[in-house]
């Protein structure tokens, strides 16, 4: 049985327990497939809206909100709050920093699927707007924490010049098969998901690109990966705080298993 208690989005009370990668609310009887983090924050200029939406309400046993005063301190809160498998919903894509590093230390062969309009893979020296939300990917991958190679950057279009000649130089997969070519090696994957990846429209996102699939085309996609390989742990970023995503959201992550 795990240290972890959370509280039970049926019934309130903080009875929902971790065993091993499931959750049972010992009041209520209910099972889950994921507990809960809410990381309010937003490490960019402009991003309240984006912070806000952490609370979207979604139904998984909520185990934690990470609410530091610094990225570095919020990193290591949500490393060290991290359920067995879990749901990590920001705020922005630097949310997905802490769960990766949690989740690379307990897992030796971690792929990461990132799924953004963007690449992230800025750095302070290169980002032409300052905020750390552009550069999270690269500092996973600068830390040691995913390796290039265990890397899949999907829906990505709108780069700048030094992320794509990131991209070009560190083998970072890209185009049709980056997944498959990402995770081939590995044995489980955490999934970043900056909600923007999707055609405008499809979800109520803070920085949407023209293109990008549909909701029904990346359900599809996201179901196919989760038979062919384990999900660890999936963080939900980049979105408004609207309550209409919450039906999205909660398509996208049952696709996944959870």
């Amino acid at each position: 049985m795990s240290r972890l208690r959370a509280k039970c989005p049926d019934c309130g009370t903080l009875t929902a327990v971790a065993l091993g990668p499931d959750y049972q609310c010992h009041a209520c009887g209910r099972e889950f497939g994921a507990g809960l983090v809410r990381v309010p924050r937003a490490w960019g200029e402009g991003g309240d809206e984006m912070a806000a939406a952490a609370w979207l309400a979604l139904g998984y046993p909520e185990a934690a909100v990470v609410e530091e005063d610094s990225l570095g301190e919020q990193t290591l809160a949500i490393a060290s709050d991290l359920p067995e498998r879990p749901v990590v919903l920001g705020g922005d894509c630097c949310a997905h920093v802490g769960a990766v590093e949690g989740l690379s230390a307990r897992h030796e062969r971690l792929a990461v699927v990132w799924l953004d309009a963007h690449g992230d893979l800025n750095t302070p020296e290169t980002s032409p707007s300052g905020n750390a939300w552009g550069m999270p990917l690269r500092m996973l991958i600068d830390s040691g924490a995913v390796t290039p190679s265990h890397v899949a950057l999907v829906g990505a279009r709108n780069l700048d010049p030094p992320e794509q000649e990131f991209i070009d130089a560190s083998g970072v997969h890209v185009g049709e098969r980056a997944i498959e070519r990402a995770t081939a090696e590995a044995d489980c994957v955490y999934v970043a998901l900056d909600c923007d990846v999707l055609a405008p429209g499809e979800v109520d996102a803070f920085m949407p690109e023209p293109g990008g699939p549909t909701l029904d085309e990346l359900e599809r996609r996201l179901a196919e990966l989760a038979r062919t390989k384990s999900v660890v742990g999936v963080g939900v970023s980049g979105l408004r705080a609207s309550d209409r995503n919450a039906q999205p959201v909660g398509r996208l992550l049952a696709a996944l298993g959870l």
